[in-house]
């Protein structure tokens, strides 16, 4: 193999090259460190290296697996025995992951060899990834833009073609949010989908998930057959998929009622080019067959502020493990100003503010299920201002009351379906005139990640991503 084709080649095929011999595991992870120490200067995608665990993950013979041979990186937030997990924060910038999460268990037993982390902002909070321990992830379409977040390292990572599929991880959209940013495909599963222990039975309420970010929808279907299937701590399970998620791809979607939205959760108009985007979409799937109508759910509670309590909430405690983890009281050298205040709003919250607020995700789940019972899929803007400039959400900046208000803008609805636990994704299917990528956000019933992999596929077919390459590309 010509290592100029790795860029052109998906997971799946590289592991296929492997297995057919005419390239070695090794190979492969060689020039994954190349285009890495080529590029990442530039990107800062992956922020924590350890080249000899893959090293030594090939030397000690690799399982067979759908990726087998593949190079991959971890998010900065999962652990892997005996290498380095920062979480983004200062307070965790010499921790050494002292066992394996399952869904890292499950990308080793998949055959991938992971040489390093992917950047993420101070434990996935924001929708970039700028964080003060490592500095920003850039987007490879333009350097002056965020990559997005919270999985911002490993999109950045796969748009630049160092990988074709990273792990990725969400719970707000921090998996939609970076594949919109960076023109690359984004699955969220449905809740419960894919382990998350076993040191949590569910994170952030049960909002939270972890899957890849890839180049192609196949990888995505197929690591999700790899992926998926519940653990001894796991409090709820997903339903079981009529057939391997593999078959989907490629499979007819059949005609599908599609609903689609061209402004805001709210109702306020968004980027004039991201609702020509989004309108532009609809008429490519009418033209597809499908029967496409303009609707969107009306929600009983405000999404923006069912979020920031479960977080807030979430992020109290982290901090509080933190703090038995170093025996101290943790200060604003330990985590930046935006988790401190996150941390002290949860303090000043009750029990019962923390109810409340499930029982809002509740309701606006419940108002989706409703919206869903006669349609099969949403349409809607994943982002609804291209992808932010670099600075433009400062999480140490001396007054943060402006990070509300623009989250409102940017990211309205994306957190709807961590709310739900509905399975969404992001396909690139257009551009700025700027050239900045543009995602769609599509959802669909609970469980029903098969008719997403289907339609997604039908998209890729029709309108190919894989061939639009960044200016910063291997």
């Amino acid at each position: 193999m010509a290592f100029k084709e790795y860029g052109n080649y998906d997971g799946v095929g590289l592991a296929e090259l492997v297995r057919n011999k005419q390239v070695t595991p090794s190979e492969l992870l060689d020039e994954a460190i190349a285009r890495t120490d080529a590029l990442n200067p530039k990107l800062n995608a992956v922020v924590v290296r350890h080249d000899d665990h893959a090293r030594n993950q090939i030397a000690a013979g690799l399982p067979n697996g759908p990726f087998t041979g593949v190079p991959f990186v971890l998010k900065d937030l999962d652990l892997l025995a005996g290498t380095r997990t920062t979480f983004g924060a200062s307070a965790y910038k010499n921790f050494v992951a002292p066992r394996t999460g399952t869904l890292a268990s499950r990308f080793v037993a998949a055959g991938l060899t992971i040489y390093g982390k992917s950047a993420s902002p101070e434990f996935g909070l924001m929708p970039t990834t700028e964080s003060r321990l490592h500095g920003p992830t850039r987007n490879p379409w333009n350097l002056d833009h965020s990559s997005g977040g919270s999985s911002g390292g490993a999109a950045a990572a796969v748009a630049a073609r160092i990988l074709p599929v990273a792990h990725a991880s969400d719970g707000g959209g921090s998996i939609r949010i970076p594949a919109s940013a960076c023109g690359v495909f984004g699955l969220k599963p449905t809740r419960a989908r894919n382990p998350i222990g076993p040191d949590r039975g569910e994170g952030w309420g049960g909002f939270a998930c972890g899957h890849v970010v890839s180049i192609s929808v196949r990888d995505s279907a197929v690591m999700l057959d790899a992926l998926h299937g519940s653990e001894p701590t796991s409090p709820y399970v997903a339903p079981p998929p009529e057939r391997p998620f593999a078959e989907e791809v490629g499979r007819d979607p059949g005609r599908l009622r599609i609903a689609f939205t061209d402004v805001s959760t709210y109702g306020d108009a968004i980027d004039p080019e991201v609702a020509a985007a989004v309108r532009d979409t609809a008429k490519l799937l009418e033209g597809l067959g499908h029967h496409v109508e303009q609707r969107a759910p009306k929600l009983p509670a405000d999404p923006a502020d069912v979020i920031a309590a479960i977080v807030a909430c979430n992020t109290g405690l982290s901090v509080r493990l933190a703090e038995q983890v170093l025996g101290r009281k943790v200060t604003d050298q330990d985590f930046e100003a935006l988790t401190l205040a996150s941390a002290a709003n949860a303090s000043r919250a009750s029990g019962i503010d923390y109810c409340a607020a499930q029982l809002q995700a509740y309701q606006i789940s419940r108002a989706l299920a409703d919206f869903f019972a006669d349609i099969d899929v949403f349409l809607s803007p994943t982002l609804c201002l291209p992808p932010l400039k670099i600075g433009k959400l400062d999480t140490m900046a001396r007054d943060l009351s402006g990070i509300s208000p623009l989250l409102r803008r940017y990211i309205p609805g994306t957190s709807l379906f961590n709310m739900s636990g509905q399975p969404a994704m992001s396909v690139p299917l257009a551009w700025t005139t700027s050239r900045l990528p543009i995602g769609m956000m599509f959802a669909g019933r609970f469980g029903d990640e098969a008719t997403l992999l289907r339609l997604a596929s039908q998209l890729e077919q029709e309108r190919p991503w894989k061939d639009r390459r960044p200016p910063v590309c291997a």
